[in-house]
């Protein structure tokens, strides 16, 4: 049996790779989804994020870090997460079964040109799924981060970003780096005088 130095190796050689991979292929679609994203901001577009489990927490810290700042200080960006708001959700859950948590709010929040970032390791889930057929139907650019697969996710995002693993660990990893590195892509693009050693 592995000791625990041992396997914390493997753990962060496993995750580096990973992140490696996808980001060494996806490098060009991340360049321009983010750019997409910003142009959809500038023009008075919002961003929903929404995710089950691990997922709705990175739902949430990645609308806090365009609502709040990502980096240097800047004027407040139009994001929110799903999958917050324990009213809405425990109401919706209950009057017309958890598959429409999402999906509902998208009705009543979203609007052509706004974005819907989708998150589900396993791209399976029902609410992700639904939320990201609605949002399609109403215009939204849709975004969705999964795992190597792809699952049920694979034909209903325009840009569907897979890592390159099956464990939830490393998948959920490289989704926080992705979402990170998206942020940033964001904000030098609508605030390049944040940046001025660039």
């Amino acid at each position: 049996m592995k000791r625990a130095p041992q396997l914390i190796d493997d753990f962060v050689a496993e995750s580096l790779r990973v992140k490696t991979q996808f980001f060494q292929e996806n490098r060009e679609r991340i360049a321009q989804t983010a750019e997409i994203i910003a142009h959809g901001v500038r023009n008075g577009r919002k961003i929903l994020f929404f995710g089950n489990g691990g997922s709705a927490a990175d739902a949430q810290h990645l609308a806090a870090e365009m609502v709040g700042r990502f980096g240097p200080d800047r004027s407040a960006l139009a994001a929110m997460s799903l999958a917050t708001d324990t009213s809405i959700l425990t109401a919706v859950g209950n009057d017309y079964g958890y598959d429409h948590v999402f999906s509902r709010q998208i009705e009543a929040l979203g609007h052509a040109g706004d974005t819907a970032i989708a998150i589900s390791t396993s791209g399976n889930s029902p609410s992700v799924l639904h939320a990201l057929d609605v949002a399609r139907a109403n215009g939204l650019f849709t975004v969705g981060f999964t795992g190597e697969t792809g699952g049920q996710m694979t034909d209903r995002a325009e840009v569907l970003f897979r890592v390159p693993s099956r464990q939830t660990p490393r998948i959920q990893e490289t989704h926080i780096l992705l979402g990170h590195i998206i942020c940033e892509l964001i904000d030098r693009e609508l605030f390049p005088e944040a940046y001025p050693t660039d």
